[in-house]
């Protein structure tokens, strides 16, 4: 009971992640089925839906987006501003999180006890850590996508094309940008909102009283 107290919101979150991914597996096995049966092709197993291309392509696609709008967010909000809002530093008062890391502090990690570059790397983990999963959820977008490309071409009695021409094409620049504008547009109205709107109880929320150009 203490763990689930102590990491409720990530258990939650990882659970609702799993329902709905499986959710994703098993309706896109059906759609994808149903549209090789319209081309009177037999219809693949779950197992071969698993490693197609096509399941990586609707995976990695919307992984991408949320890995580069947490990315961007995460950068971003070291030196721009949003008076009034939860999500931005008070841009007239030194904030906790730009303070000098002080290594004899107690329970320091040990990256900042170490230095150096171990250090430099650390301050910025968080950020790496999304551009990371970030580049590698575009390449297997990417790489899937060229497959489920490809594999819908065949059906069409048409010839391949290559993972460069896939990438330097129309669909690939579709299939991402249709992600990354909505993920832009509800982070930034997350920032905004957040300046009048109020959640109670929510570290994502001002205080219920607080003013608007004021963030507590």
């Amino acid at each position: 009971m203490r763990f689930l107290r102590n990491n409720g919101l990530s258990v939650a979150l990882l659970a609702l992640f799993l329902f709905t991914f499986v959710g994703q597996l098993v309706s896109g096995h059906a759609v994808v089925s149903e549209d090789r049966r319209a081309h009177g092709a037999p219809a693949e197993s779950f197992g071969a839906y698993l490693g197609s291309g096509a399941m990586w392509e609707s995976t990695a696609e919307n992984w991408e987006s949320e890995f580069l709008q947490m990315f961007v967010y995460v950068v971003l909000t070291v030196a721009l501003y949003q008076r009034g809002s939860s999500e931005s530093k008070d841009p007239d008062d030194e904030d906790q999180v730009d303070r000098k890391p002080d290594p004899n502090r107690k329970g320091a990690p040990w990256p900042v006890r170490r230095g150096g570059l171990v250090l430099a790397i650390y301050e910025n983990s968080l950020s790496l850590a999304f551009l990371t999963l970030f580049v590698v959820s575009i390449a297997a977008h990417a790489v899937g996508g060229t497959v489920a490309y490809n594999d819908d071409r065949q059906l069409h009695a048409e010839p391949p094309v290559s993972l460069l021409s896939y990438v330097a094409g129309p669909t690939f620049w579709f299939e991402s940008l249709q992600n990354w504008q909505s993920e832009f547009l509800s982070i930034a109205l997350m920032v905004i909102l957040s300046i009048w709107l109020r959640q109670k109880g929510s570290p994502e929320s001002k205080p219920v009283d607080a003013p608007h150009h004021l963030k507590e």
